[in-house]
């Protein structure tokens, strides 16, 4: 019998569109370069939302699979224009993003989500993906801000 390979370690991340979901991407990246493992960038597409969880615009009723689909892939090639890393994983999810995010980090090494800077009354109103996922992640969560950053 041969033993099995090692399993590259899982870096999740949640993409939506956002300036702080590439700024989290960008940063998964480098990350999972740096401890051997493999992105594993995740788009929700929830129809009935109002907006978008890390500040995206809002997608309107109807918005369709195709249309969750084609703006993922615009995410990701505004992240990496020269092409993916290789073996990043790409998985397009329906339902809740934070209900999402919590299941993809089952198993990661750890979860990467942008933070969109809501104040306290939205936060507590609605909820923040950032702050659900810090508190019931099955992995280590890092929350990066949407400020700029360079491309290393």
């Amino acid at each position: 019998m041969r033993p099995s390979e090692p399993v590259p370690p899982r870096v999740v991340v949640g993409v939506d569109g956002s300036p702080s979901s590439y700024t989290a991407l960008r940063w998964a990246d480098r990350y999972a370069r740096t401890v051997g493992g493999v992105v594993e960038a995740v788009h929700v597409w929830d129809t009935p939302a109002t907006g978008g969880w890390g500040g995206a615009p809002a997608m309107e009723p109807g918005f369709d699979l195709e249309q969750a689909r084609e703006r993922f892939a615009q995410s990701l090639s505004a992240v990496f224009p020269d092409g993916r890393p290789v073996g990043m994983r790409e998985l397009l999810v329906e339902g809740d993003p934070s209900e999402a995010l919590i299941r993809a980090s089952q198993g990661a090494e750890i979860l990467v989500v942008g933070r969109r800077g809501r104040g306290a009354f939205a936060r507590a109103v609605l909820g923040s993906v950032s702050q659900r996922c810090a508190q019931h992640a099955a992995c280590p969560v890092v929350v990066v801000r949407g400020e700029p950053d360079t491309k290393r």
